[in-house]
């Protein structure tokens, strides 16, 4: 059997090494165009800054290693041209010469990847605005930030790769301005989560410009201001795009091979495309949710490194099936870390669920151990069947951990529940006795099951807008209530809310809350169990509030 890949990073080489175990007989090949295999594209935005010296240390492989390992032949600078599905064959070009030549297949691999989203923007050709995709590109700028010693850099995107790479360029001193046309950074993860990250930017020296569209990359031969559609003028001696990807599908399109509604290469939970005996693998073909079934496209290394084995274990007889994804992710800007797997609430209401949240503010570990913090969590479940949809995390130590278990529980169909029956490891240096997981279970089964309902600051806010009649009741100390507290609510301590409560109205709403959500469950129950008629607790409390609702 003759095997063709086309593309050699994530995806490509893994369909290689996996087909390569599976048998020795096979002849196995893989063209790409670029000069590098193999690479951590992800490590990009750390070597821009100070924490990667090398970039040899993001090419750890080469062309003779895979040879020798695998008895694979890697041909770089080799461009496949196009794909003859029915001689089976494609037609390379030699990148160095030239030259073009024909070869066969019996399998052939789509790992062609993707390509940065260039916007059209007058001024984008200028010299000293980067892509930030692969190597070469990582070498250009740094090359070019070592002549030319840039103080000031702007960066279109508030993705993972602007944010890592906002991060390093701090680390160098410089004067950073991030620019997004959404009203919030990381626009797969909610506002009120992302609120919370944005604060910790700003304080770190980043300016943030959300909302805001860029219109013209203004100067001579570099752009020296970056314009936007509101007016705004920002200074710049560089700037980096990273506004997203495109899937590489041009020729699947030259097969006439299937695209899904994604834009990506349609493919089955084998990794075969409409076209027998040719698979799509990595950032150009489309995955799907774990969740909902439905078709999405997450292009992430760990995915195709995921899509690639299964690949070349299908390939070669093997019973491999790719399961779909989470879309789980997570990145840190300095010791801040962001994660996220599931459905963000957004999604999941417009997907049509009915959806509890929860926000559970919580340390990652006992107050006097020494990297006690707290962690922001929020936690979305399904109120028709209790099912864990989605969670996304803002801490600093703790949360990989905490959100590879929820992704853990989510990919087994675990319902809210579950959580607090988990067996967690707990010793006070990693945890406290209610792991973070476990509480977020506990509130959410609490909310959906114990007739314990929760409030966010937004449906809170929105029903005092609609002239709900509510009452809102703190139950923190006075020099709490003092310092900040909901509009319009009334004070009562906690210690006095079993005497003042006669003088409340039961059958009208009632909202209780603390500074973070447990005292306010407290008073929740006193009021449920005096015979209120609806008392919510106000999901994650005053701090929640303050932080996510708009003046």
């Amino acid at each position: 059997m003759k095997i063709i890949v086309i593309g050699s990073v994530a995806a490509g080489t893994s369909v290689a090494a996996k087909a390569r175990r599976n048998t020795e007989t096979a002849e196995i090949t893989i063209y790409d165009r670029d000069e590098h295999i193999s690479y951590s594209g992800c490590g990009i935005p750390y070597y821009l800054g100070t924490d990667i010296e090398e970039i040899d240390e993001l090419t750890p492989r080469n062309a003779k290693w895979f040879k020798k390992r695998y008895n694979i032949d890697i041909h770089t600078k080799q461009e496949v041209l196009a794909v003859d599905v029915n001689k089976k064959q494609v037609t390379v070009k030699n990148l160095q010469t030239n030259e073009e030549y024909v070869d066969t297949y019996d399998k052939l691999v789509l790992a062609t990847g993707a390509s940065p989203i260039v916007p059209p923007i007058s001024g984008v050709e200028k010299e000293n605005v980067f892509s930030v995709r692969n190597i070469q590109n990582a070498a250009h700028i740094k090359q070019f930030m070592t002549m030319k010693q840039p103080k000031k850099a702007v960066i279109v995107g508030g993705g993972f790769i602007g944010i890592e790479v906002a991060e390093s360029f701090l680390k160098l001193g410089m004067d950073v301005t991030l620019i997004d046309q959404e009203q919030q950074v990381m626009s797969s993860m909610d506002k009120d989560v992302t609120v919370w990250f944005e604060k910790y930017m700003k304080e770190k020296g980043v300016e943030l410009l959300l909302g805001e569209t860029v219109t013209n990359f203004a100067g001579d031969d570099v752009v020296t201001k970056v314009i936007t559609a509101s007016g705004k003028e920002i200074e710049t001696d560089m700037v980096i795009l990273s506004v997203g990807v495109r899937p590489n599908t041009a020729l699947a399109t030259q097969a006439s091979i299937k695209l899904g509604d994604t834009g990506a290469i349609a493919v089955n939970n084998k990794m075969e495309t409409s076209v027998e005996n040719i698979y799509a693998v990595g950032d150009c073909a489309e995955s799907f949710s774990r969740i909902t079934g439905k078709k999405i496209y997450r292009p992430l290394g760990s995915t195709a490194n995921k899509m690639g084995r299964i690949a070349g274990d299908s390939m070669t007889g093997g019973s491999l099936q790719f399961q779909g994804i989470l879309g789980t992710g997570i990145f840190k800007f300095f010791d801040m870390s962001v994660a996220q797997t599931g459905l963000s609430e957004k999604e999941a209401i417009a997907l049509g669920y009915d959806v509890e949240v929860l926000h559970n503010i919580k340390p990652n570990k006992p107050h006097y151990i020494q990297g006690s913090g707290e962690m922001v969590i929020k936690a979305i479940a399904d109120r028709k069947d209790g099912r864990l949809l989605g969670v996304q995390i803002v801490g600093k130590e703790g949360v990989d951990k905490r959100i590879d278990v929820f992704a853990t529980a989510i990919s087994f169909g675990a319902k809210a529940e579950d959580l607090f029956h988990l067996d967690l490891a707990y010793a006070p240096p990693f945890s406290t006795t209610k792991d973070p997981v476990m509480y977020t279970g506990m509130a959410l089964d609490n909310a959906m099951n114990q007739n314990r309902p929760l409030i966010t600051p937004n449906q809170l806010q929105s029903r005092v807008n609609n002239g709900d009649n509510i009452t809102i009741i703190d139950v923190r100390s006075k020099k709490d209530f003092e310092k900040s507290h909901v509009p319009g609510a009334l004070h009562i301590p906690l210690g006095e809310l079993r005497e003042k409560a006669t003088s409340l109205d039961k059958e009208i709403s009632t909202v209780t809350y603390c500074n973070k959500g447990v005292s306010g469950n407290a008073g929740q129950n006193i009021l449920i169990n005096l015979g209120f008629k609806e008392v919510y607790n106000l999901s994650g409390g005053n701090k929640n509030y303050q932080m996510t609702v708009s003046e």
